[in-house]
């Protein structure tokens, strides 16, 4: 039973263009390490297990089997990735259902432990991107109760605030699963250069110094405070999911949106403490 390493995987590919590669094929039995596998993943290319009579000949005493040029996606696949989401991919050959897994390999049923990162990719259910997700959706859950604490204060130009961070989290949401940046944003008015800027120098702009949250402060700031934590908790949670092998990160958009609206949280704690929202 072969096994086969990065290292060698890194040797096969080292004069191909990984880009034009789709398509791994491996004789069936072979032990692929974690790390090749991950090599494998990180390129974006598919793990295909065949029978020993199926590979090439000519290859039959190296341990790397050939690898299958890539094909170019027509548009109508393209679609059906984003419209298949979180749903069960089409059948496949014989009317069986099958599912990749980052891991490498198919299934012909999803697994309970083991859920969608797009299209029919599946991953285990603490996969940093999962508990990323998983940390959004609370966020939105927060958001929806300080709506409430907010308009049983009367406060309705809060509450309408509040409904705009709503659909920007949301609109991360879309991002992160449809693999879309982030553009160029406002939120309340306020790009990021701004938000930034007056949640550094309160001073000037609200003629506070920062300060400690206190229950005195009254329920507003209280309520508007834990979502500013809640939002920082989701910023470390997208770091993980996206952090690359050397400290960088993939999806530097998504991280930058998060750390602008807890800038955005502790703005508003000075608006209602200045008596903004009365």
């Amino acid at each position: 039973m072969a096994v086969i390493t990065e290292s060698e995987l890194r040797k096969h590919f080292r004069n191909r263009n990984l880009k034009d590669v789709a398509v791994y094929e491996a004789a069936a039995g072979t032990i692929l390490t974690p790390s090749a596998k991950s090599f494998l993943t990180d390129h974006q290319i598919e793990l295909r297990y065949v029978k020993a009579s199926e590979t090439d000949k000519d290859t039959a005493n190296d341990p790397v089997p050939a690898s299958v040029p890539a094909q170019e996606p027509t548009p109508q696949k393209e679609v059906k990735l984003q419209v298949t989401t979180n749903l069960d991919v089409e059948p496949a050959t014989g009317g069986k259902k099958r599912f990749r897994t980052l891991y490498g390999g198919f299934l012909e049923a999803k697994p309970e432990h083991m859920t969608h990162l797009y299209g029919n990719m599946l991953v285990f259910k603490d996969h940093p991107r999962i508990l990323f997700r998983g940390k959004l959706d609370s966020l939105e859950t927060k958001i929806l109760e300080a709506q409430i604490s907010c308009f049983k204060l009367n406060m309705t130009k809060l509450v309408k605030d509040l409904e705009e961070i709503l659909q920007f989290v949301r609109r991360i949401v879309r991002c992160e699963v449809l693999s879309e940046s982030i553009e160029e944003f406002h939120l309340l008015g306020l790009n990021p250069k701004e938000l930034r800027e007056q949640s550094h120098f309160p001073k000037k702009y609200f003629g506070l110094e920062h300060f400690q949250p206190s229950y005195d402060m009254g329920e507003a700031v209280v309520v508007i405070n834990a979502l500013r934590t809640l939002t920082r908790e989701t910023e470390l949670l997208a770091y993980q999911a996206f952090k690359k092998e050397h400290g960088d990160a993939e999806r530097e958009d998504i991280i930058r949106s998060l750390n602008r609206l807890s800038s955005l949280f502790w703005i508003i704690m000075f608006r209602i403490r200045v008596g903004e929202y009365n």
